[in-house]
């Protein structure tokens, strides 16, 4: 009967038994997946073509890249920055530390064993040189450079985003981690949103043709108002189809303004060149698309304190400008000007009135005192001479008054004559009316000032009549 081993145990006797094949080896490729955590030591994935390896450095076999460098022995610990002793060969190194970063070529050293927990194998290295920049970050530089040459970089063909776009288009992965972030963020902001999600590969081969496919589709109808291009973070490798020319084309060449939001805030693509606007995130493309809607409520509510203000200074200032055309059209109204004229009317007649009682009561007070003096010195043989006489005066007294009386008369009728015109009133009992429109309060001279459904005050001798307008005004 076989043995039947635990993982435990096997995972120990591969362990032991790819420790014993591969004691220490030599191993170049590019490196990719770098990380740093705080612990100091280094994991990063050493890559070809057709393979890739894990490799763990631990911080106390570090050498020339920031780590304490001692194994032990201590033998390095007085050697500067600029000369470094070799921990495998002993010889002195001269100049700069190197630098280890994604895409570069590295040589590493060191020997393969298993991470139980994971069950995965790994190089833990004793050595690692970094020897310069891989093939993908060449072919990055060379097809940057390209279509910077051909102008597709330039920031004046460069679209600004709408503000708060109404109708996005997302092209991404779906199930993804990005389009799950951008639309949690989108929920919360802009004033509502329609957004429509073009799926497709966001790595391998096919995915830059599926890219370019998704964006014209997208585009089609011209419905977007804006496109979204986004995808979570990765490796070099795993981003490549935003750094191929085929995508950087089709983002060139949309007719709408392109964010794009792909991988972390250190991740740049060809597509990020080329897009009117570069997003660090996914989530970042939708805090570019839409402004946080407490902040849009915010400004709502600061509009509408401005717009109350600015209709209390408004509604103030023209009720200060009717109160002075009130006033002003009140010194020059035909109105005033005949009641002016009426109250010096009333004046001169009643001064015209004493006048006449004055002369009257001048006149009657002499002649009283002429006829007493008559019969109290005056002969009986000249009594009838006298009253004659006094018969005569009283007759051109008479006289005299009427005729005083009748010019009085003809002047209060000059005076009246000339103030009938001034009565807006009298045209009434002759057949005519005023109108006043009652939207405007002021009284129709012309046709074109009524529009139809306006409503008529219409006055005419004997009282008012409401009427509305029916049809535009012509003139004739």
């Amino acid at each position: 009967m076989p043995r039947i081993l635990s993982v435990s145990e096997l995972t120990r006797q591969v362990k032991d038994s790819l420790e014993a094949e591969f004691p220490f080896v030599w191993v170049k490729g590019q490196v990719s997946n770098l990380a740093r955590p705080s612990s100091g030591h280094i994991y990063f994935t050493l890559k070809d073509t057709n393979a890739s390896l894990s490799v763990v450095w631990f911080r106390n076999r570090q050498f020339g890249l920031g780590g304490d460098g001692e194994d032990g022995d201590g033998a390095d610990a007085t050697v500067s920055s600029q000369a470094r002793v070799h921990p495998l060969t002993g010889e002195v190194i001269e100049g700069p530390m190197p630098v280890l970063a994604d895409g570069a070529e590295a040589l590493c050293a060191g020997r393969l064993t298993v991470y139980p927990p994971r069950g995965a194998y790994q190089l833990a290295a004793e050595l690692v040189q970094p020897q310069g920049l891989g093939d993908l970050y060449l072919a990055f530089e060379t097809l940057k450079r390209d279509l910077a040459e051909r102008g597709w970089f330039d920031a004046a063909r460069k679209r600004p985003l709408p503000v708060n776009p109404a109708r996005v288009a997302v092209v991404t992965a779906l199930g993804g981690a990005a389009v799950h972030d951008f639309l949690r963020l989108a929920q919360g902001r802009g004033l509502g949103a329609e957004i429509r999600i073009h799926p497709t590969l966001v790595q391998g081969e096919a995915a830059p043709e599926m890219i370019a496919r998704a964006m014209s589709e997208a585009c089609a109808q011209g419905w977007p108002q804006a496109v979204a291009l986004i995808r979570g973070g990765g490796s070099i490798e795993d981003l490549w189809a935003f750094n191929t020319e085929t995508v950087a084309r089709a983002v060139k060449d949309c007719p709408v303004p392109v964010v794009c939001g792909v991988g972390h805030e250190v991740d740049v693509t060809i597509a990020d060149y080329c897009a009117d606007l570069r997003a660090a995130t996914p989530s970042h493309a939708a805090q570019l698309l839409w402004t946080e809607r407490a902040t849009l409520v915010q400004a709502v509510d600061d509009l509408e304190l401005d717009v109350r203000r600015a209709f209390a200074h408004f509604h103030a200032d023209k009720h200060e400008d009717l109160a002075r055309l009130v006033r002003s059209l009140g010194l020059v109204s035909p109105r005033k000007r005949l009641e002016n004229l009426s109250e010096r009317f009333e004046n001169a007649l009643s001064g015209l009135n004493r006048a006449g009682t004055d002369f009257l009561r001048v006149r009657e007070d002499d002649l009283a005192r002429q006829v007493a003096a008559l019969r109290l010195d005056a002969p009986l043989r000249d009594l009838t001479s006298r009253e004659n006489d006094l018969f005569s005066l009283a007759g051109r007294l008479g006289r005299a008054g009427q005729a005083h009386l009748a010019a009085t008369e003809a002047r209060f009728g000059t005076l009246q004559a000339g103030f009938l015109p001034l009565d807006p009133m009298r045209p009434l009992e002759q057949g005519y009316s005023l109108v006043r429109v009652r939207r405007t309060g002021r009284f129709l001279r012309h046709p074109g000032e009524v529009r139809p459904g306006d409503g008529l005050d219409i006055t005419v001798a004997d009282g008012q009549v409401a009427a509305t307008v029916d049809g535009e005004g012509e003139r004739p």
